[in-house]
Formats: C-alpha cells, sequence, structure tokens
C-alpha cells in the first residue's frame, strides 16, 4: 500500500504544468525598409542559433523551438525565460527513471507482478514530464497573431483534438476520438485473433499426429494470415485517423485569417494608372480600374 501511494502521488505531480500566455511575437523580423522591394535570399539556419537565441540574440519560430526542446528537453522553458521549470522537468524525469529501473530490479530479482506495475508506472511518470515539456513550451511561446497554425499543428500532434479546441472547432472532437476508438478497437480485436489462429497453427504443424481438431492447418493458416492481414489495416486506419487530425489543425488555423463574409462585389471605375518609363522614373496616367471582392 505504501508504495502504491508513492506511485500515485508521483503520477499526479507529473501532470503538465503548463499555463497560457499569448504576448509578444517573437518569431522573425522582417528587417526590409518600407520602400524596398527587392527579394532578400533568406539565410540558411544555422545551429549555433539554437544557442544565441537562448542568449537573446536571435529568435525562433515554434517549430524550431520545439525541435530544440525534443532533442533537449527544458530548451523551450530557457528560451521562454522560464527557468525555474528546467528542474521540475529533469527531476521529474530523473525520479522516474531512477525508481523504474530499482522497481526493475526488484522485479528480476523476485519475478513479483506489482513491482513490474511499479516500474511501468514510473515510467509513465517521466514519460509524462517529457510530455509536459514539450506541450508547455507549445503553450508558452509568444506570438502577436491570436490563431498560430503551427501551435494549433504541435497541439493535435501531442494531443490529438487539442489542436481543434485551439482553433474551436469543437464538434470535430468526438470524430476524432470516435475514429481512434474505432480503430483501437479493431486493432485489439484482430491482434487477438491473429495470435490466437498462430498458435493453434503452431501447435497443428508441431504435433501433426496428435492434433485432433476440427479445422484443417490450412484452413488456420487461412484465418491466421487473414487477421494479421486485418491487424495491419488497422495500425494503417489508426495513422491515418491521426495524421488526418494533424493536417486538419493546421489547415483550419490558416483559414482563420480568411475573409468568409458574404461581400461579392465588382466595382468599376476611373482611375490613375502610374505608367513605368525608366528603370527609376514614371508618370501617371488615366485608365479603368476594376475591385472584384469576393
Amino acid at each position: 500500500m505504501k508504495h502504491c501511494l508513492i506511485i500515485l502521488l508521483y503520477l499526479f505531480i507529473s501532470a503538465p504544468f503548463v499555463y497560457g500566455q499569448f504576448a509578444v511575437d517573437m518569431g522573425d523580423q522582417d528587417t526590409r525598409s518600407p520602400g524596398d522591394t527587392t527579394v532578400q535570399a533568406k539565410e540558411p539556419f544555422k545551429l549555433k542559433t539554437y544557442f544565441t537565441a537562448l542568449a537573446g540574440k536571435d529568435s525562433l519560430k515554434l517549430g524550431r523551438v520545439f525541435s530544440g526542446t525534443v532533442v533537449l528537453p527544458g530548451y523551450s522553458q530557457a528560451y521562454n525565460r522560464q527557468y525555474w521549470k528546467i528542474p521540475v522537468v529533469y527531476a521529474g524525469m530523473g525520479a522516474g527513471i531512477y525508481m523504474g529501473y530499482r522497481y526493475n530490479m526488484k522485479y528480476l530479482d523476485t519475478e513479483n507482478d506489482t513491482y513490474a506495475l511499479y516500474r511501468n508506472l514510473c515510467y509513465v511518470g517521466a514519460g509524462l514530464f517529457y510530455w509536459s515539456s514539450l506541450l508547455d513550451g507549445v503553450v508558452q511561446f509568444r506570438h502577436e497573431k491570436e490563431v498560430l497554425p503551427a501551435r494549433a499543428t504541435l497541439y493535435s500532434a501531442l494531443l490529438p483534438g487539442l489542436g481543434q479546441i485551439y482553433n474551436r472547432d469543437y464538434w470535430k472532437i468526438p470524430v476524432i476520438y470516435g475514429g481512434l476508438i474505432a480503430c483501437g478497437y479493431f486493432l485489439q480485436y484482430n491482434g487477438m485473433q491473429y495470435q490466437r489462429y498462430k498458435t493453434m497453427y503452431n501447435h497443428a504443424t508441431a504435433n501433426p499426429s496428435r492434433y485432433d481438431g476440427w479445422m484443417t492447418p490450412e484452413n488456420i493458416k487461412w484465418y491466421r494470415d487473414s487477421f494479421r492481414r486485418y491487424r495491419d489495416y488497422s495500425i494503417i486506419a489508426t495513422v491515418l485517423v491521426y495524421a488526418l487530425n494533424i493536417i486538419d489543425a493546421n489547415v483550419f488555423a490558416h483559414f482563420q485569417d480568411f475573409d468568409i463574409s458574404d461581400d461579392l462585389t465588382l466595382r468599376i471605375e476611373p482611375g490613375i494608372i502610374s505608367q513605368p518609363v525608366y528603370a527609376s522614373a514614371s508618370y501617371p496616367g488615366a485608365g479603368i480600374q476594376m475591385r472584384l471582392t469576393f
């Protein structure tokens, strides 16, 4: 009972420590002057930018910050100047891994399934701290846009349906989880049937003289291969639903900036049109201009 209380307390404090802040844009800035129309080549991204950004000399897009956190947990917390969260992340991950290792050693010595359960719970707790560091970095990234497509995409990648909540498409959440639950059910069922017929086929072919089942080995083999194929289809379907969840969050986050009003007008009116003469000179001329609003 004591060990169980320790594990439950550890899992409770490993919940995501995320608080939303949406303020100043920390993304790339356009350094061209207002009158400069020349196209400037984008400088290639350098690895050292990850380090100069921590010193405040460069800014990163959300995708770069997220990739840095995937490789080095706590990077987004350092980039967002929330340094106090870094020891929390590493303490939680370290404690989970250490406790999981200790319980695994006890399980190997005693073969007690209770220690195996404690071991798995500790590893899950360590994973939750890592996942929380990723989610916290996405939430705390500061940007001036009300809806940031990269944030919606990463939300749905970290937790299916969260990007749809961010986009205020709440009706899609039961659709997404209904698809995932259905795929998970068929994956579990087909996998279980595959293992069943696989065991039966191995038994029928290993001792043909002792096998007295009502199904022939050929029929068993057909069922085994069929359920294996259905299991693979279920895996593919699960991946597709998860991918569509991410794509949907990204696409509809981009749609937030579209003008979807019912104003559809065509205006034709006289106007003054600038006619270029030389590369550095132009003169005005009369003409007709059309404006289409849709």
